[in-house]
């Protein structure tokens, strides 16, 4: 007999009836965060044949170019998750500001956090791309949340994930135990799960992914470790190199077959360019629950402390031992 097909959500029905406790909210939370990966899919498989590639013209809070289909992502994550009456705010990519929960919804007990598109410079050049997300539980008295809501370390986060729109679209989440991964059945519109129990191979398959077009930015200890990757130093077997150049991608290379993916500061520019709150905590949570390890190069990503809504830090994510050779070398720094 085949295995049962199981569905993102009968998944999660069984996960909250293993707590009765539960009340619903959160896992309505992450169903229409799977609606709303349904719908940027649709988009963006069929971005070439409708007016939604290229840029909208506009910057965002960030100063970065926003991308047509950036502009739409964040609208269908923000009309579906203010509507579903769990959440009472959203901090995204695409917003200065927190969103707050209009006034004829319900606001729930959840706050979210999002990147709505990543690697979307990637768009044009039909390269993989992904969604990426963060849940915490609101701290705050009131119905709004507040700034307090949104900077949590990432150790306190009920749930994170990412959605994958590649060759096929994968949702892979965590509520912390263990990483599970879902794919989408374009022919039934449903999310499958295909990848249960994930884990980062240990030590993994040798390859490292880093912008290498930085390396003359970089600290000593940052060249040294790629040097060392390189088999330059240290009589090592030469690791493979892999960029692609969307997080998303390069980061769920890596939760399949081990390795490593750096995102480091640079001499000028230390806090790197990843957002700790959308990109780097919730991936950590993810990589952590698989088996990982993750850093600044310093401190552990998840016992950061959050001060800032789009708060920028370096990132080393993957195979523990990989991870901890990093830690090794970024300590001359």
């Amino acid at each position: 007999m085949s295995d049962p097909i199981v569905t993102v959500e009968h998944f999660i029905a069984e996960q909250e009836r293993r707590h009765p406790e539960a009340t619903g909210a959160f896992t309505d939370v992450l169903l229409q965060l799977s609606l709303a990966a349904k719908l940027i899919s649709r988009s963006v498989n069929k971005a070439g044949l409708v007016d939604i590639l290229g840029d909208a013209g506009k910057e965002n809070v960030q100063g970065e170019l926003v991308q047509k289909l950036d502009e739409y992502a964040n609208d269908v994550l923000i009309h579906v998750l203010t509507r579903c009456g769990s959440l009472a705010g959203i901090a995204s990519e695409e917003s200065e500001e927190i969103v707050p929960i209009p006034a004829a919804y319900e606001a729930g007990p959840y706050v979210i956090a999002f990147d709505p598109l990543d690697g979307s410079s990637n768009i044009d050049v039909n390269i993989s791309i992904g969604t990426i997300f963060s849940i915490h539980r609101k701290r705050s008295r009131g119905r709004d949340a507040t700034l307090e809501d949104l900077l949590q370390p990432g150790r306190d986060q009920c749930a994170a994930g990412y959605v994958l729109y590649g060759s096929s679209t994968m949702l892979v989440f965590t509520t912390g135990a263990g990483v599970h991964g879902f794919t989408l059945d374009p022919t039934i519109g449903e999310f499958l799960l295909s990848h249960p129990d994930m884990m980062i191979p240990e030590p993994g398959k040798r390859i490292y992914s880093v912008n290498e077009g930085h390396s003359t930015t970089w600290t000593e200890g940052q060249q040294r470790l790629v040097r060392h990757f390189r088999g330059e130093e240290g009589g090592g077997t030469p690791f493979s190199s892999r960029y692609v150049g969307s997080m998303v991608a390069d980061f769920h290379r890596t939760l399949q077959y081990g390795g490593i993916f750096m995102y480091p500061g640079t001499r000028d520019k230390p806090e790197g360019k990843l957002r700790l709150l959308y990109e780097v905590a919730p991936l950590a949570f993810i990589c952590e629950q698989a088996g990982g390890a993750s850093t600044d190069g310093v401190t552990r990503v998840l016992d950061i402390q959050p001060t800032d809504v789009h708060q920028r830090v370096p990132v080393y994510l993957g195979s523990r031992s990989h991870v901890e050779l990093a830690s090794r070398y970024l300590s001359e720094d």
